[in-house]
This record gives structure tokens, C-alpha cells and sequence, in this order.
């Protein structure tokens, strides 16, 4: 497996999951471009575009950081053809960029609801739509969306409607564009089975100690890792979770993404009953 030259196209790569992806895609000799908004350091958030760059270049790839709102069309279109300017082409999309606030009904401002909506849902379908003419012209194109599987349990909406269905959205737009574009492009979701050590657990969820029981985002970048080689033809459409998809292809340590007993690590929001025992080999980890 390799991702030797692939041109990859991320919106919110400046930290956490989405620079794990890069870095991990970057080792190979991957071309990346970061497509974020943080330009310049911020008292609550780790990495601008500019150090997510260097961290890329650093790992073996070459980037090109992009300041983009993803809200904005012609930011994304500007981005976008931008990356095609410099790198020649869009093998993969990934739609990293999100917004979160886990509140109820009451207490979810009409801002943060459309903020939420706007970035997720808009975003994912804006930057999606903009890199796909590009994506067609490729050998072997991914779209990928860090997003939930799609389930209906009343628990994942009671007491955060507005951010469920805005998550949500992403997760939708994996099931009509795997549908529309099959053969041509594979499109599919991938999301944690525990938190992940990102700034939205630092800062929303809980603080050091939910860092603590939460995995590297390495976890991800691994995973995302294998989706991209495989063949758009045979592997689409898929809502898959990272460790299940890890102990498939033999992953046995998964101690090194988080020092932790398994049983005591924070699970993550929307990861259905039914994907329940984990497989055997994770739990012994």
C-alpha cells in the first residue's frame, strides 16, 4: 500500500485527527493541501496552517496550506483550484471540518445551530461538490467523511438534537454520493469507537482527564489509511469504525494509541449498540 504522489484535499487539517491523516499519508510522499482557517495561534487551539504544513513537510510530504472557510463558495472554490494550480489533480477529499455543541433543544443558540449546520452539512456538500470534477479524473478517487454511522436510537438525538442531525448530514451525504458516483469514486465514513485526544474533547467534553481515558488520533490516520487503498470499485459506501476496521486487516497493539484499559477508555457518541462486543483482539489489547 502506498500514497505515493496523491494529491489529498482536507478541509480542517491544522490538528488533531485531520493533521494525524495528513502526516500519516505525508510519510508515504503524499501532496496535501490544508484547507483551515486558523492562520495564526490561537490561546485554546494547537496549529495553524502553517505549522500543519511544516509537520507535513516534515513527515516526507509536500503541502500547501490554504486559508478556507468552508462556508464561503468561492473560498472553497478558490482552495480548490488552487491545489489543482499546484499539485496537478485531486486524488482524495476528506471532509474533516466540524463543528460541535452537545446542548439541548433550549439551551442551542440559533447561531451555534447554524454554525453546526453550515460546516457540517453545508461544508461537507460544498467542498465535496467542488473537488469531485477533479476527483473523476483520477485512477483510483476517495471521498472520505469523519462521520457516524447512520443510526436512528432515539439516545444519539435527546440531548443534542441540533448537533445529531448536523452530523448527521455528513454521514447522509456518504449514502447519496456512494450511490451517485459508484464505480467512479468511493465514498464512505469513518468514525472513533472512544473519543479521541482531539481539542474538542480538551475543550467541550470534559478537560485533561477525558484526554486521558481518549485515543491519539493516530487511531484514525491508520484506518483512514487503509480506505484510501483500496479500490473505488469494491470499497464503498461503508460507515466504518476505526478499530474494527484495524483488527480486520491485523491489528493487535492497540495499547500504543491509548496506555489505557480498554473498558475504562470514554466511548464516543453514535457508535451503534450492535457494533458491540468489540472484536476479540481489542479488548485483550
Amino acid at each position: 500500500m502506498s500514497l505515493k504522489d496523491k494529491v489529498i484535499f482536507i478541509s480542517g487539517g491544522s490538528r488533531g485527527i485531520g493533521l494525524a491523516i495528513a502526516k500519516k499519508a505525508a510519510a508515504d510522499g503524499a501532496r496535501i493541501a490544508i484547507a483551515a482557517k486558523t492562520v495564526d495561534p490561537h490561546p485554546k487551539l494547537e496549529g495553524t496552517i502553517y505549522t500543519a504544513a511544516q509537520e507535513i513537510e516534515d513527515a516526507g510530504g509536500l503541502a500547501l496550506p490554504l486559508q478556507c472557510d468552508i462556508r464561503d463558495e468561492a473560498s472553497v472554490q478558490d482552495c480548490v483550484a488552487k491545489t489543482v494550480e499546484n499539485f496537478g489533480g485531486i486524488d482524495i477529499c476528506i471532509n474533516n471540518a466540524s463543528a460541535i455543541s452537545l446542548t439541548p433543544t433550549l439551551e442551542t443558540d440559533m447561531k451555534r445551530y447554524d454554525l453546526m449546520h453550515n460546516i457540517n452539512g453545508r461544508g461537507t456538500f460544498l467542498v465535496s461538490k467542488t473537488c469531485i470534477p477533479h476527483l473523476l479524473k483520477a485512477e483510483n478517487p476517495h471521498i472520505l467523511n469523519l462521520s457516524p454511522p447512520l443510526d436512528m436510537n432515539e439516545i444519539w438525538f435527546q440531548g443534542s438534537v441540533a448537533y445529531t442531525i448536523a452530523k448527521y448530514n455528513m454521514s447522509m451525504f456518504v449514502l447519496g454520493m456512494a450511490a451517485e458516483f459508484r464505480g467512479r469514486i468511493a465514498v464512505n465514513a469513518l468514525w472513533p469507537r472512544t473519543a479521541i485526544k482531539t481539542a474538542a474533547v480538551k475543550n467541550v467534553l470534559g478537560g485533561n482527564e477525558m484526554m486521558e481515558k481518549s485515543r491519539s488520533p493516530e487511531i484514525m490516520a491508520d484506518a483512514a489509511y487503509i480506505i484510501f487503498n483500496k479500490s473505488k470499485d469494491s470499497f464503498t459506501g461503508n460507515y466504518i469504525i476505526d478499530d474494527t476496521l484495524l483488527a480486520e486487516h491485523g491489528e493487535t497493539n492497540f495499547r500504543k494509541y491509548a496506555d489505557y484499559p480498554f473498558d475504562e477508555l470514554m466511548p464516543d457518541f453514535f457508535v451503534p449498540l450492535d457494533s458491540y462486543p468489540v472484536p476479540k483482539v481489542v479488548k485483550d489489547s
